[in-house]
């Protein structure tokens, strides 16, 4: 091998392993994560469900626009830890943004959302039409 091919190979992990997040004491940055999504279709609507543990209620600024429902939330932190000659000084900001294009069978109007236990939950009814028809006898003329 080369040295310029291994130095191709060697840099970048070297380098992202002396700049890794936590090599001063800090934590993993979280700005890019997003919330996992669980979706369930029901009979008579849908339910989503996305996992966004350790926020408050007014965290979440939640949208529909035409048929795409769009949530996010933006939280700032503030950490200082002082100790005898030095004061430790973060900020945190971490942020989501995520979009679900509603299918035309969901009444958008009619969307309702909670947030319990970690947990933003959607119910999606499905418009009247949609919802499934009893079985009938259709008879011969």
């Amino acid at each position: 091998m080369s040295l310029t091919k291994r130095n191709d190979v060697l840099f970048p992990a070297l380098m992202n392993e002396i700049f890794r997040p936590d090599w001063f004491g800090g934590t993993e940055n979280s700005r890019s994560s997003v919330p996992a999504a669980n979706i369930k279709d029901n009979e008579k609507d849908f339910e989503l469900e996305l996992f966004v543990p350790g926020r408050l209620k007014d965290d979440f600024k939640i949208e529909i626009d035409k048929d795409v429902l769009t949530i996010s939330a933006d939280v700032k932190e503030e950490n200082i830890a002082v100790k005898e000659n030095f004061t430790r000084k973060e900020f945190n900001i971490s942020s989501f943004k995520r979009a679900f294009t509603m299918p035309d069978t969901v009444a958008t109007d009619k969307i309702e959302a909670t947030y319990e236990g970690g947990i933003l939950k959607f119910n999606l009814p499905k418009k009247e039409e949609a919802l499934p028809k009893p079985k009938r006898m259709i008879e011969l003329k």
